[in-house]
């Protein structure tokens, strides 16, 4: 019963001075809101970029061989002249990872370059991903083909003039129309359509179907691998546990074919996803730590100004305590109740900051490119943690009115 009656009159005095709880509940309400946001976006940016983006450009299990990592950035001025001086890759050191590769794994070449594609009606695109694979690639990064069909191992080692394109250019240069066996020109080389990649969607609100897909050996090698060099060699294992053991036997394939000796760094990168994602975990550990204490800035300050109301609000009900404890209420009674009138406030804030807190993760999901996704166990935080400072702002002010007197608390005006 006790519990109820602190309740109603915590809620009570949030009806009868709604701009003055507003203005106590402000400093809950803001830190609980900013830890669901940022957690929310944070979390959501990490699934999506573990899940979509690891599988979108790196593919699952897959390990790449490229002149200069994706994590070998910045140093000093030697650590980048290094990395300028290191050879290019060939179509050789494909083949001799294809050969030599003891570890069973699906082995292909990709190099990108942007530019335009025209079709033979007049129409163009510009700004397309053109990509020129072998096509062990398409299973590496699992693009389905939706009409037509990819080139195959023939095609792409004698170097066919053949193109597989994704959704949105094959829609905005033929509408309307089935574009396999349609001739396009991908930067001034002619290419005819085989077929038309199943929608792959967005990646942070950039488009990944406007895409031109070419074998690696076919004339637009003059553009994406000039002088015979490539970007990436891409090797994948069906077994994860396998991964390790493919990384270690392609270094050691690539040491031999640049005559390294034993103690010479590589003049090359081989990386997994999750080493060339290492950048985001440090990113998102930075938020993680330095979180706790933004919010707690905002609670501390919603604390203190629970802790003044209801020291104002025990000194209004002075006479109230004294005719309560004249009655023969204990002063664990009062304390209880205080006590429970001020968590009652700080969760009404917290439940606000919650209900602010998923909307604003709502309206970042729906208006912005970043992912966000609202764990309830955040939600439980967020509520525990109002509930926490409704406790602690409130013991002061209830112990001060435990031990009123209560003859003095009579004659209180």
């Amino acid at each position: 019963m006790q519990l109820f009656e602190g309740v109603r009159l915590a809620l009570q005095q949030i009806r009868e001075q709604k701009l003055k709880s507003a203005f106590s509940l402000l400093g809950v309400i803001v830190g609980v809101m900013f830890l669901i946001v940022v957690v929310s976006v944070v979390e959501g940016m990490d699934r999506y970029i573990r899940e979509d983006l690891s599988s979108a450009v790196f593919g699952v299990n897959t390990v790449t061989l490229r002149r200069i990592g994706a994590n070998e950035s910045g140093g000093d001025d030697e650590a980048r002249r290094e990395r300028r001086r290191r050879p290019r890759l060939t179509f050789a050191d494909f083949e001799a990872l294809r050969d030599q590769l003891t570890v069973t794994a699906r082995i292909g070449v990709q190099s990108d370059v942007g530019g335009r594609v025209e079709a033979d009606n007049g129409r163009l695109v510009e700004g397309v991903n053109i990509v020129s694979i072998t096509p062990e690639v398409f299973e590496i990064r699992d693009w389905q083909v939706e009409r037509g069909r990819p080139f195959t191992a023939q095609e792409d080692a004698r170097g066919a003039a053949v193109v597989v394109l994704g959704k949105d250019t094959a829609e905005t240069l033929f509408p309307g129309l089935d574009p396999v066996g349609r001739r396009v020109r991908i930067r001034g080389y002619p290419y005819r359509v085989i077929g038309v990649l199943e929608e792959l969607g967005t990646l942070f609100g950039q488009s990944l179907d406007n895409l031109a897909v070419a074998p690696a050996r076919s004339p637009l090698k003059a553009v994406t691998s000039p002088g015979g060099f490539i970007e990436e060699v891409i090797i994948q294992t069906d077994d994860p546990a396998s991964l390790r053991a493919a990384q270690l036997e392609a270094e050691g394939i690539m040491r031999v074919r640049r005559r390294l000796r034993p103690g010479e760094p590589n003049n090359f990168s081989l990386e997994t996803a999750d080493e060339s994602l290492s950048f985001w975990d440090r990113i998102s550990q930075m938020l993680f730590l330095a979180l706790p204490g933004l919010v707690a800035i905002s609670l501390v300050v919603g604390g203190i100004v629970i802790m003044n109301i209801m020291l104002v609000s025990v000194m209004e009900r002075t006479r109230e305590i004294g005719v309560r404890k004249a009655l023969g209420a204990r002063r664990r009674d009062i304390l209880t109740q205080v006590l429970i009138e001020s968590t009652t406030l700080s969760s009404v804030g917290a439940a606000v900051g919650v209900g602010i807190g998923v909307g604003l993760t709502v309206l970042v999901r729906a208006l912005t490119p970043l992912p966000a996704a609202v764990d309830p166990k955040w939600i439980t935080v967020g509520v525990a943690l109002g509930m926490i400072v409704g406790i602690v702002s409130g013991v002061y002010p209830a112990n001060r009115a435990a031990k009123l007197d209560p003859v003095d608390a009579l004659r209180y005006e």
